[in-house]
């Protein structure tokens, strides 16, 4: 085991040298609120895949896709969980441009629900959204936690505080603009770590002959493509990660960073190219560690550092830990930018020809407050994979109804939310995780089907999908989507760059 102040140190020394990047890429650039939340059209393809990739890709790559395949079912579990993952982004390449289409001066999510859709819709995606990136954070917390705790025992609590309170540091002073630079640079870092890591465990592990002979030697089906749990599996994360992706406010802010539709497509590609061989590598952890025998103890939430510890030289195990830091930070600051975004631009509409000042400080101050909530559950040390797949249920049952408000006019307010929240009905009585809360219900529990994650998932999305379809033909509304755009405005006007002068 690692010495507990050497990984302390190596992660304090990681987070200062990125703090400083994204400070000094911040410094002087900031010169509004607007730029502050959207960074509009200032990436090209080459950074924005880059700034995709490092804030969708959090410490979880190393954690879930590891889990689900030592405890899931093995390489289709994998499977699905790689491909599910750039699904999201493919679709984002049509989807992106017709969100730039409708609203090209929007800024988060929430504002197309409530311009398109009014309240309900609008409250109905802020809850599941903000709630989406709260979960999202929390679980990063939580995996750089565990996983430093396992290396060199560090207390949950210090790793939560120390990684969390740093990416604020940046995040509240440079905005979406010292995230993209970051991203940048953490992604020419975190691929090729990524890389050696598991071609370094091969090698430690004799090979990829004797790693596949391990393995079906401990468990045939592990390695079995056709295994029908790990199919499962990786049906509905697919299902899983698309809703959530479609509701991700971090993405939805890089769309609008984009240089033009060109650049948004071509980005948007790369970064569905990329990610899924990160995925299989983070996964194959995870089939080695079942096959070594290393998660018979219930511990297939860490299986990639159980591998790390047992087949790397402190030295690696070292580098590991930057590659886990790097990842963390890459996804923390785009849940702390999208959940300041999502509020900036609320207010803007809500209170009365507000303040620079006054939409700085409310965005801000509701981000620090997310985020120690997030470092504090983070320090708990729950399952990352449970808390992902909570969050993404949500997702799963709104999201459907949400985009087709991109696409048609005829779909009401009131159609979209009996949509969504019926999806969510589906899923909450078939998802094992929830099952206690919802059998509490008097005279519900004796009603609730049999649990099945497939079951959940699949049923929130396509019988909110089939209820969206039924409501836009019965539907009356003639909404004017080539007015949603007048309806927002840019929030440009100048504002002092985090502390400089006025």
């Amino acid at each position: 085991m690692a010495s507990s102040a050497v990984v302390l140190g190596l992660t304090a020394a990681t987070v200062l040298v990125f703090t400083g990047i994204g400070l000094f890429a911040a410094r002087g650039r900031i010169d509004s609120v607007e730029t502050y939340i959207s960074a509009r059209d200032s990436a090209g393809s080459g950074t924005l895949a880059a700034t995709v990739i490092a804030s969708m890709m959090g410490v979880w790559i190393l954690l879930s896709p590891a889990e689900a395949g030592a405890a899931f079912g093995g390489l289709p579990a994998v499977l699905g969980y790689a491909i599910g993952s750039a699904i999201p982004l493919v679709l984002f390449i049509p989807v992106g441009a017709r969100i730039r289409e409708v609203m090209p001066a929007g800024h988060s999510l929430t504002e197309f629900a409530y311009a398109r859709f009014g309240s309900g819709m609008y409250l109905l995606v802020l809850l599941v959204s903000v709630f989406y990136m709260f979960i999202f954070l929390a679980a990063e917390m939580t995996g750089i936690a565990g996983a430093l705790a396992l290396v060199a025992d560090v207390p949950l609590w210090q790793t939560s505080l120390l990684i969390g309170g740093f990416v604020l540091v940046y995040t509240t002073y440079g905005g979406l603009l010292a995230s993209i630079v970051t991203d940048t640079v953490q992604t020419l870092v975190i691929l090729p770590l990524l890389a050696v890591g598991f071609g370094g465990a091969l090698l430690s592990l004799g090979g990829t002959s004797e790693f596949h002979a391990t393995v079906v030697s401990a468990d045939p089906t592990l390695l079995d493509p056709t295994f029908g749990p790990g199919l499962q599996f990786g049906l509905y994360v697919a299902f899983a990660l698309l809703g959530a992706n479609m509701l991700n406010q971090g993405v939805w802010q890089r769309v609008y960073a984009a240089d033009g539709e060109g650049a948004l497509r071509r980005g948007m590609g790369i970064a569905a190219l990329v990610v899924v061989p990160m995925l299989l590598l983070s996964g194959l952890f995870g089939i080695a560690a079942a096959g070594l025998g290393l998660t018979e103890s219930g511990s297939a939430s860490i299986a990639f550092f159980l591998v790390l510890a047992e087949a790397f030289p402190t030295w690696v195990t070292l580098a590991v830990v930057v590659l886990a830091v790097l990842l963390v930070m890459s996804s923390a600051d785009t849940m702390f930018n999208a959940i300041a975004s999502v509020v900036t631009a609320d207010l803007a509409r809500l209170l009365d020809d507000p303040d620079q000042r006054t939409l700085w400080l409310g965005g801000r101050g509701l981000t620090v407050a997310v985020a120690l909530a997030a470092m504090f559950i983070g320090a708990q040390g729950y399952s990352v994979l449970q808390l992902f797949l909570t969050a993404d249920l949500l997702a799963a049952g709104v999201f459907v109804p949400f985009l087709a408000g991109l696409y048609t006019e005829r779909l009401t307010g009131p159609g979209a939310v009996v949509s969504g929240i019926a999806g969510l009905l589906v899923g909450f009585a078939y998802f094992p995780s929830l099952r206690g809360l919802v059998a509490a219900v008097p005279g519900v529990g004796s009603l609730l089907p049999t649990p099945s994650f497939l079951l959940a998932f699949a049923g929130a999305t396509l019988v909110s999908a089939a209820l969206t379809v039924a409501a836009t033909v019965l539907g009356g509304a003639d909404a004017d989507l080539d007015s949603l755009g007048r309806e927002v405005r840019a929030l440009d006007d100048p504002v002092a760059d985090g502390g400089s002068e006025q």
